[in-house]
């Protein structure tokens, strides 16, 4: 495996607290990891031999960390001289037809305002054959060692969104499609309603957090089409790597080392807690009044504090089995409590539980609309129950 030789501040490995497995902390810049899990590479360490290899046998799609297009810039965020040059290797991957994908991590006060747009206009003029720009926000945990790592405000978070939506009508205008997308974070943060489906085109950097919110509700309000399951596992890959028949599977349909909730007991003869992260729980429960079919049954969903993590951390996958814990010692037993597999990797929790050592028994859902609607219907689904 390559690692990678990059410092940046906003990387999330150096926020990791102490004494998990030894395999959570290893940083990848592997643009084989890239092709097989979705990883992405900063093309740092990115060689001609390598690029050799990925035109020889299509290695396609690629994941490429892109940041911001000015050299300068872009070096200082990822603490190493080659971040400004090695964005040449982007431009050669695009010249052979290989499929690219880039993420802007925005920090505030370092990629975000107008060095943004200047970003967005640096891949408009420069790599217009990318697929997709994503732009997430940085995740900052309470481990961080770095003072001037901040979260972004609500202010800034909405001004991150006006402009990608500008950018998107350019990219419209000038290649016929949207290109650029705003992770469904910057929606939560600043209290805006998220695009419609079909503004994302196909979701296709769901696994990046851009468009799973109105992905979810449509597949959890019956479109099965929209069920496109986030990986079981956030860190999969470290444990697993390499992926098992070459490439790895792109959504949890199961593996997670827990009990398939699909064609369980009809849900209406226990209360049900859908147990989640902070942000997780903001989009399932404004949907639960949405679903016909639950009759009288109580369905309520249970928001889980990240304490592993702290600081803005509230997915559902970085969950530790010692938060989820916590949370199910306060409830009552004759629940039914479903979690998402995207909490675990090959049956564990990050900090190593299973769902074993919990004190109440859970059901293990793949982390999809479609399997908590199956879950929660169960034998009582049937066509057109949409309300």
């Amino acid at each position: 495996m390559r690692t990678c030789d990059n410092h940046c501040e906003f990387c999330f490995i150096y926020q990791l607290p102490k004494g998990m497995r030894p395999s959570l902390y290893v940083k990848d810049d592997d643009y084989r990891l890239s092709f097989l899990y979705g990883n992405f590479t900063t093309l740092t360490r990115f060689t001609e031999a390598d690029l050799e290899r990925v035109v020889e046998e299509r290695l396609s799609p690629l994941f490429v960390s892109i940041h911001a297009t000015d050299p300068e810039v872009r070096a200082d965020m990822l603490r190493n001289r080659r971040g400004a040059t090695s964005l040449r290797w982007l431009r050669a991957l695009l010249d052979h037809g290989i499929e690219v994908h880039g993420q802007v991590v925005c920090c505030p006060g370092t990629n975000d305002g107008e060095v943004l747009h200047d970003t967005l206009a640096g891949v408009l003029d420069e790599y217009p054959e990318l697929s997709t720009v994503a732009v997430v926000p940085l995740g900052v945990s309470r481990h961080t060692s770095e003072p001037g790592l901040r979260v972004h405000t609500r202010q800034e978070a909405a001004d991150v969104v006006d402009t990608v939506e500008e950018w998107q009508e350019v990219f419209r205008a000038g290649l016929g499609r949207r290109v650029v997308f705003a992770a469904d974070e910057y929606y939560l943060l600043c209290g805006r309603p998220f695009p419609e489906a079909e503004a994302y085109e196909g979701f296709p950097q769901h696994e990046n957090g851009i468009g799973i919110a109105r992905s979810f509700e449509a597949a959890f309000l019956g479109d099965a089409s929209r069920a496109h399951g986030a990986r079981a596992g956030f860190f999969a890959w470290v444990d697993g790597a390499p992926a098992a028949g070459y490439r790895a599977p792109r959504s949890a349909s199961g593996g997670s080392g827990g009990a398939d909730a699909g064609g369980g007991e009809l849900c209406g003869e226990r209360p049900v807690a859908i147990l989640t992260g902070e942000y997780g729980a903001a989009v399932i429960e404004p949907l639960l009044g949405r679903l016909a079919g639950l009759g009288r049954t109580e369905v309520r969903v249970v928001a889980v504090p990240n304490g592993l993590f702290g600081g803005n951390i509230a997915v559902a996958g970085l969950l530790g089995g010692a938060d989820v814990a916590r949370a199910l010692a306060r409830e009552p037993t004759a629940n039914r409590y479903l979690l998402p597999d995207v909490c675990l990797s090959q049956g564990r929790f990050l900090d190593g539980l299973s769902p074993a050592d919990l004190p109440r028994e859970v059901e293990v859902v793949a982390s999809d609309g479609l399997s908590l609607r199956r879950a929660l219907l169960g034998g009582r689904e049937g066509g057109g129950a949409l309300r």
